[in-house]
């Protein structure tokens, strides 16, 4: 299915934006560009892109073909003949890489490139992927592309990758890149008939030349995880965005606390028009307690947060909010019985903002716990200022506890009314002087780090190394080297089609020298350094590209000792795959 001119335009039209809102500026990241950048043919752009676009959407569809085993659907994406390296047909010996991870090659001849039919190509893509018991997923990614004069030749690197099970039923991830040359043809009597979404001329991209660079897989030894909830009874199905039920501009999120004081971990869970309580039956299952406990007809919020804000023993649940902040208090002390009160009024937190997600701290030393909201701004409706430096966000709040039911907003009075879009935020004491400090994580602007100094906080993030541009989506601190000091993951976005414009305006740039690279980069992972800093070690230990990512962090997968990390990712999804 092909992504429909609109949604095209209008994808593109995002990165777009982008570039010429900040190229007339020729800002760089950490220096300025060598030599004077060129003014932006806004056409020519938008027409290599459309067509970089068409040929990537027909690199979906061949990947879902592969992915159903639709021979004849493979061949209709190359030319005939079509000059390729062989495919593979059988893997190397499996050697060790670290833990419980294999990597082997596979017994092909790279340099050797044929002249072979459509048909006969296919059946090569069969005989590679009958080395798999099952196949999960088959994505194709064009990284980057050029034209000739005529518009119809394109040279392009395509990443290849399949994730599935081997024929042994490990886990296994195929990876590879291919040097492509594509033709746009109008008379290929398989293809010419289909209509070209650029032009509505008659003709389709077909792979003229496809050749392989090494190829090879990682294999897991181990299975760590199974997706289990519905058997452990939280499997529930949301209607997709923009039908009725979830309509809303929020996203939602969940925490685990132990609600009950039975010692088990038990869920909250933020929905489009309700909450979700599952308490922990401590046999693998969890049971929905909402209607029980009175949660699940209180107002739903954004971010949810457990902490104990009045001492008494048990956990209670505060939720950032695009609204007034919520506060439910837990009533299992002093009632006996898991309940929850709605207290956002009473206890002064019941304030205006655009709160995506809320961390807590004992931010004065008082021995009760403080809390921090990030808030957003309605994006689409508001547009932010500068794409790597805004502050037109709507202010994060703070509230201290005043021991006594109730909190105090103080955000600027401790110099946290900050309005840099932020996302999420998270304490730890960075400098060992036994007060929490604040790592915030801003979409569209620079990350901030706020020392506390006792009475206020300092934005210390330049002078520490942390000031970083990319689009801030959540972070974690974790010891990721074991030398016992607390190091930050940084979830950022990466773009595929934003590379691949960027790279074509700036080809001889880097993340490092400029802004625009850097915001499509990724996650970062800042090392402490010992004295306060840190170093971005991101490049240094092999780059942490998470696509459209979000929160996600450090955590130690299989018990080793080491802290491994996580990354989600996704963002709406529509109808096709290309669709988002």
């Amino acid at each position: 299915m092909k992504i429909p001119m609109t949604t095209k335009r209008i994808r593109f039209a995002f990165i777009l934006l982008i570039l010429t809102a900040l190229v007339p500026l020729r800002v760089a990241y950490l220096q300025p560009p060598t030599a004077p950048q060129a003014e932006i043919d806004r056409r020519k752009l938008e027409e290599l892109e459309d067509k970089s676009e068409d040929v990537a959407n027909g690199l979906l569809e061949l990947a879902v073909a592969l992915r159903n085993g639709e021979t004849g659907k493979v061949a209709a994406y190359f030319a005939d003949p079509a000059q390729t390296t062989p495919l593979p047909t059988a893997p190397t010996t499996a050697t060790p890489q670290v833990k419980w991870v294999q990597q082997h090659g596979w017994n092909f001849e790279p340099k050797k490139a044929v002249v072979t039919t459509r048909t006969a190509l296919a059946n090569q893509w069969d005989r590679l992927l009958d080395n798999f018991s099952e196949v999960e997923d088959i994505r194709f990614k064009l990284r980057a592309s050029s034209f000739d004069e005529t518009g119809r030749v394109m040279n392009a690197t395509v990443a290849f990758w399949l994730v599935g099970r081997n024929a042994q039923g490990h886990r296994a991830w195929l990876r590879a890149t291919a040097e492509t040359v594509l033709n746009f043809d109008t008379t290929d009597k398989l293809t010419g008939g289909i209509p070209n979404s650029l032009s509505h001329e008659k003709g389709r991209w077909l792979i003229r030349e496809f050749a392989i660079q090494p190829i090879n897989s990682l294999i897991a030894t181990q299975d760590l995880f199974s997706e289990v909830s519905a058997p452990a009874g939280v499997a529930e199905r949301l209607p997709a965005y923009g039908e009725t039920g979830n309509t809303g501009f929020v996203w939602r999120g969940a925490a685990a606390g132990d609600f009950n004081r039975d010692g088990w971990m038990d869920l909250i869970v933020t929905g489009a028009t309700r909450n979700y309580l599952y308490l922990n039956d401590r046999q693998g299952k969890f049971r929905d307690a909402s209607d029980e406990v009175g949660i699940r007809l209180f107002e739903s919020g954004a971010g949810p947060l457990v902490l104990d804000y009045d001492n008494d023993g048990d956990t209670d649940i505060f939720m950032a909010n695009v609204g007034q902040q919520l506060l439910f208090e837990n009533r299992l002390v002093p009632d006996g019985k898991l309940t929850f009160n709605d207290v956002s009024l009473q206890a002064g937190v019941a304030v205006d903002g655009f709160g995506f997600s809320a961390a807590t701290a004992d931010v004065n030393g008082d021995g009760w716990l403080d809390v921090y909201v990030a808030s957003y701004n309605r994006y689409g409706q508001v547009i932010p200022d500068s794409w790597f430096r805004a502050t037109n966000g709507t202010p994060n709040l703070l509230f201290i506890n005043q021991r006594d039911g109730t909190f105090s907003e103080a955000a600027r009075k401790w110099g946290l009314d900050d309005r840099r879009w932020s996302y999420a935020a998270t304490f730890a004491d960075i400098n060992g002087d036994h007060r929490p400090d604040l790592f915030v994580a801003n979409d569209f602007g620079e990350k901030g780090m706020f020392v506390n100094r006792g009475d206020h906080f300092t934005d210390e993030a330049a002078a520490r190394g942390l000031l970083d541009l990319g689009n801030g989506m959540g972070v974690m601190f974790g010891d990721y080297n074991n030398d016992g000091r607390l190091d930050i993951h940084a979830t950022n976005m990466s773009s595929t089609a934003g590379n691949r414009i960027v790279s074509r305006l700036f080809p001889n740039q880097g993340a490092q020298q400029n802004v625009y690279k850097k915001l499509a980069s990724g996650n970062n992972l800042f090392e402490n350094l010992g004295d306060g800093k840190f170093k971005d070690v991101t490049a240094a230990i092999g780059g942490l590209s998470g696509m459209w990512a979000w929160g996600g962090g450090f955590i130690d997968i299989d018990g080793d000792g080491w802290e491994d990390i996580f990354t989600p990712n996704g963002f709406i999804s529509g109808k096709s795959m290309a669709d988002t």
